[in-house]
This record gives structure tokens, C-alpha cells and sequence, in this order.
């Protein structure tokens, strides 16, 4: 699902000067590390899309006081005050969906970082859930909205894959708190989606060294048609954060990623995503699709997992 400009389909009003929205939803940030502080960031300055959020207070379980006068405030206080319709969700993976059926209990909408669960069938509970309360519920997917994509996603369209493969590598993360290497890496096997359609699961290993910190996931994947891919994830001390990707098509081949520009304002282009969807701008249709597809890699992710542990 791609932004696009958004439509301002509500009432406006002038006050002081300034041509405002009527409607703004309250919002809180839940979690302030490196993603919740560029989403207060967004939330502050003078965006679109910002024009329709009115951010209330950031929720952390360290005692922070305020930050860039935001202020902090308990997570019961969010949770009952009328002024709170949105949370978003930054906090480590681990807790997302205790958060998540928190705050759509009571009443609120909600955007997350992915991964929205670190299980299938949570996931898919709290979608149910999310549908009962007539809620929207956004899992964030940054990744979709990189150059790097946008220049993947225009040459594979029309060519005949025959193979391809995904390696990333990175510092340790605490699995802990983040998850199995599939869940925490679900952004590479988002993009594979994405470019690919549906996949199957062929096989999954996982070699780890917890002594040194090291662990290096293998995971091979099938097309609908039968096409190998083959996604990596290495992650241990001293190796930089980095993606090595090789496609080859019935037309030609595609090495690694050409720079193709920065990455600018992506948390605010998916926070545009989201006020779409708050002010109905999504079609069934879409929103549907994007479901399926967030469902479908979270299902893979919990099969490649599954494989894993069974050969421990």
C-alpha cells in the first residue's frame, strides 16, 4: 500500500489565521526509543498529515518526565481518557500485542512498528478484535516506502523470475525482545512478498554461537510458480547493517542495489498512510489486500520458526 496525497475530505476551519482541520485525533506514543522519537518528531512539526493529529503524551516505562515539552503520562491515563483515539505503538516487539488489545479494548485506534505480534494467530485475533471495535489497526511497514523498493519494484514487474536470493546483515538483537530472527527480520520477507506474490516454505536452519553472539538464519522459499528464493539473515558483532540481493529473470539478472537516492521522511509518509485510513480514504479492497499480505508473512515467519526449534 502506497501513499498518496492525501485527501482532505472533512471540514476546515480558520482560527487565528491558520486553516485547520475540524477533526484531530489525540495521540500517544507508546515507547521512545529511535522509532518513537521520530514519530513524536513528525507528530510536532507542520506536516499534512499532522494537521489531523493532536499528540497528547508519550507512555514509557522509564520516568522521563517531559521530552521536548511532550509530556509523559501513565499508561492507565491513556488508556481511559476521552482525548486519546489513537496510540502508536514503538515499543519492543515482545510487548506490541499485550499494547495493542490494551488500547483497542478501550477504544482506540492503533498503529504499530512491525512486527504487530511475534504470532500468526495472535495477529490474527487482534484483527478480529480490531473489527469488532471498529478500529483500524496499521501495522508500519517503512520498508515498502524506500527508494531501494520503489527501484525493485519497477524491474521485476513483467519479468519471468527463475531465481533469487536475500542476505542481510547486521549487529546482534536480543531475541528476547525482538523476537525469532524471522519476526525481527519480517521487513525482508515483506519485500519478498511484495515483489514475488504469496511464498511456501521449503526449508529453514539456524546456526547460532550464543557464546559470541552470533546467528545466521537460511530459509529457503518457493513462487507460486516454483521458483527458489533463498533469504538470509546473519547478525552478529562487527558486521555492518547491510543488504546483498540477487535476482535472475529469464531476461537478465540483477546484482545488488544501485544507490538510488536517500530515504527521506518515511515514518511521516507511512504516518500519511494511516490518517488515510482514519479518514476512510482506503477501499475494502485495499485494506483487505494489505491484511492478507501482512497475515501471509506473519504465517511464514512462525513456520520458518517452527522448523527451526524442530531441528534442535
Amino acid at each position: 500500500m502506497s501513499p498518496r496525497c492525501i485527501r482532505l475530505h472533512v471540514h476546515w476551519r480558520k482560527d487565528s489565521g491558520r486553516t485547520e482541520p475540524e477533526r484531530k485525533f489525540g495521540v500517544v506514543v507508546v515507547g521512545v526509543g529511535r522509532a518513537g522519537s521520530v514519530r513524536i518528531r513528525d507528530l510536532r512539526n507542520p506536516h499534512a498529515s499532522s494537521a489531523f493529529l493532536n499528540l497528547i503524551g508519550f507512555v514509557s516505562r522509564r520516568e522521563l518526565g517531559n521530552i521536548d515539552e511532550v509530556q509523559q503520562i501513565s499508561l492507565e491515563d491513556a488508556l481511559s481518557s476521552q482525548e486519546v483515539e489513537v496510540a502508536y505503538i514503538c515499543s519492543e516487539s515482545s510487548s506490541h500485542e499485550d499494547y495493542i488489545r490494551q488500547f483497542l479494548n478501550a477504544g482506540k485506534h492503533v498503529l504499530v512498528e512491525y512486527p504487530m505480534t511475534l504470532s500468526w494467530a495472535a495477529a490474527q485475533d487482534l484483527w478480529k478484535l480490531a473489527e469488532q471495535k471498529g478500529k483500524v489497526l496499521h501495522e508500519e511497514h517503512v520498508e515498502l516506502l524506500m527508494e531501494e523498493f520503489a527501484f525493485l519494484k519497477k524491474e521485476v514487474v513483467g519479468k519471468d523470475l527463475l531465481k533469487g536470493s536475500l542476505l542481510f546483515t547486521a549487529s546482534p538483537l536480543e531475541e528476547e525482545r525482538f523476537g525469532f530472527p524471522a519476526f525481527s527480520g519480517i521487513s525482508r520477507l515483506t519485500w519478498l512478498v511484495s515483489l514475488f506474490g504469496e511464498l511456501s516454505l521449503v526449508s529453514a536452519t539456524l546456526e547460532e554461537r550464543k557464546e559470541d553472539q552470533y546467528m545466521k538464519m537460511s530459509v529457503c522459499l518457493e513462487t507460486e510458480n516454483k521458483r527458489p528464493l533463498t533469504w538470509i539473515e546473519e547478525k552478529g558483532p562487527g558486521l555492518k547493517r547491510n543488504r546483498h540481493l540477487s535476482f535472475h529473470f529469464k531476461s537478465g539478472s540483477l546484482e545488488n542495489m544501485p544507490n538510488v537516492g536517500v530515504n527521506k521522511n518515511i515514518f511521516l509518509k507511512d504516518q500519511n498512510i494511516f490518517v488515510q485510513k482514519l479518514l476512510g480514504q482506503f477501499s475494502d479492497k485495499e485494506l483487505a489486500a494489505e491484511k492478507r499480505r501482512i497475515l501471509h508473512c506473519l504465517w511464514l515467519a512462525e513456520e520458518i520458526q517452527k522448523h527451526c526449534s524442530a531441528q534442535k
